[in-house]
């Protein structure tokens, strides 16, 4: 309970596109909403993108709004964090969270999660 694995990141060129995978243990995904976030160095932990645990409420951080789409499978046990029209900026360790919510039609962007994976590295450059 409370796994949760990324995976996806690598090295990608300004103005691609990358699609990060986040596996849930089926346990924790079907009472949680998922979180994605990420942290460049030096700089602190952002908030990206989260998905209710019911799957009917996102909410996204103003600066991936309109690039970046997260998801679910629940099927799948999986959280995908869609990125396109990829910046330099959007260079980090992206990490994935989840949390129990007091309304299952609920996320939030604040780091307050649980559980949390090791992350995995998306580089934006030319």
């Amino acid at each position: 309970q409370g796994q949760l694995v990324e995976s996806g990141g690598g090295l990608v060129q300004p103005g691609g596109s990358l699609r990060l995978s986040c596996a849930v243990s089926a346990a924790t995904l079907d009472y949680s909403g998922i979180g994605w976030f990420r942290q460049a160095p030096g700089k602190e932990r952002e908030g990206v993108a989260c998905v209710s645990s019911r799957g009917d409420s996102t909410n996204y951080a103003d600066s991936v709004k309109g690039r970046f789409t997260i998801s679910r499978d629940n099927a799948k046990t999986t959280v995908y964090l869609q990125m396109n029209s990829l910046k330099p900026e959007d260079t980090a360790l992206y990490r994935c969270a989840a949390r129990l919510f007091s309304s299952a039609s609920v996320c939030t962007l604040d780091p307050d999660y649980f559980y949390w994976g090791f992350g995995t590295q998306v580089t934006v450059s030319s």
